[in-house]
């Protein structure tokens, strides 16, 4: 399933896409991932070469952190900057959430001064009632639950280095966190094989799991899910992992080390891949725990370029929904 939009398909989507709320992957069609994905590679380009493209001047995101951050509210705040927007950053400390106000009251009082919310937090249902509440679009930063926007960019990385996602097979090894939600969720509708090597009581959400195989049959893609690493990263085009204690887990970190111990991302795992596989991680990472310095700082990691993709996906993100 390689999707090639017309312009007609084009113009379509983007009308579409207006307004919308933008918190799971599961969320968009094939279509109009596959849109985003070209429209954040568009953006990139107009970027380099030095074109002002500025379609949301005037217009202002308010972005709620629960959770601290590095890439998120950089590239949120530039990205809303390259687009002529203004980005209003407010802690959890900010908010009369902190004092008992509802979210409900918060999404509507929110919707009169701006003209989209991203937030990034802890529970998922708080994502969902805000938007549930608001009247303009709001863009799931992370919870955790799922990190769509991290999955986007990454999506559009691999197409970028691959020239195609179809066919293609993701082995992530580690936790079965929010990461893996969503690029399982992501990978399900733009045809890709997602492995996923987990050791026992850290499997993802098997809801998620589910409703990823169900999309998967309708792209030509697929999910399968091992105890193995080496048999994840079989044959491999890109293989992908995460820390093994995310944010709000770090009191469970030596139990994690313990079970993790097997599932380290080095030499010996990345052999099984395909020459040319690709090494991603959504960062920060931790050398010598999830991933040897080696495959992290080798050839064959592209950490960065995704990093950077997180501009770039946002910016799409934002234009088409504000």
């Amino acid at each position: 399933m390689n999707i090639r939009l017309t312009e007609k398909q084009k113009e379509e989507i983007a009308a579409g896409l207006k307004g919308r709320d933008f918190i799971a992957l599961i969320d968009y069609s094939s279509e109009e991932l596959m849109y985003l994905i070209e429209q954040a590679i568009e953006l990139k380009r107009k970027l380099k070469n030095g074109e002002v493209y500025q379609p949301l001047k005037g217009k202002t995101l308010g972005m709620i952190f629960d959770k601290n951050s590095t890439r998120t509210r950089v590239s949120f705040e530039v990205g809303m900057y390259q687009l002529g927007g203004h980005a209003l950053f407010l802690s959890g400390q900010d908010l009369q959430l902190g004092r008992g106000e509802t979210v409900l009251d918060t999404a509507q009082t929110l919707s009169r001064y701006l003209n989209g919310i991203m937030i990034r937090t802890y529970a998922h249902k708080t994502v969902i009632e805000l938007a549930r509440g608001a009247t303009i679009p709001v863009i799931n930063g992370l919870t955790d639950l799922m990190h769509p926007c991290q999955a986007l960019a990454d999506y559009q990385t691999i197409y970028e280095k691959k020239g195609k996602l179809a066919g293609l097979k993701l082995a992530y090894i580690g936790d079965g966190n929010n990461m893996v939600h969503s690029l399982m969720m992501g990978g399900s509708k733009l045809g890709l094989h997602v492995a996923v090597a987990t050791p026992e009581g850290y499997e993802p959400n098997p809801d998620i799991v589910q409703l990823s195989k169900e999309q998967a049959e309708l792209t030509g893609g697929k999910i399968t899910l091992h105890r193995d690493p080496k048999e994840a990263a079989a044959d491999a085009d890109v293989i992908y992992t995460d820390v093994w204690a995310s944010m709000g887990f770090e009191h469970e970190r030596l139990e994690r080390e313990r079970a993790f111990r097997n599932y380290q991302v080095n030499d010996d795992v990345v052999k099984y891949a395909k020459p040319d596989y690709l090494f991603m991680h959504c960062l920060p990472a931790h050398r010598g725990e999830e991933v040897s310095e080696s495959v992290i700082d080798g050839p064959n990691s592209i950490i960065f370029d995704q990093a950077e993709n997180r501009l770039h996906a946002q910016k799409a993100i934002m234009a088409a929904l504000m």
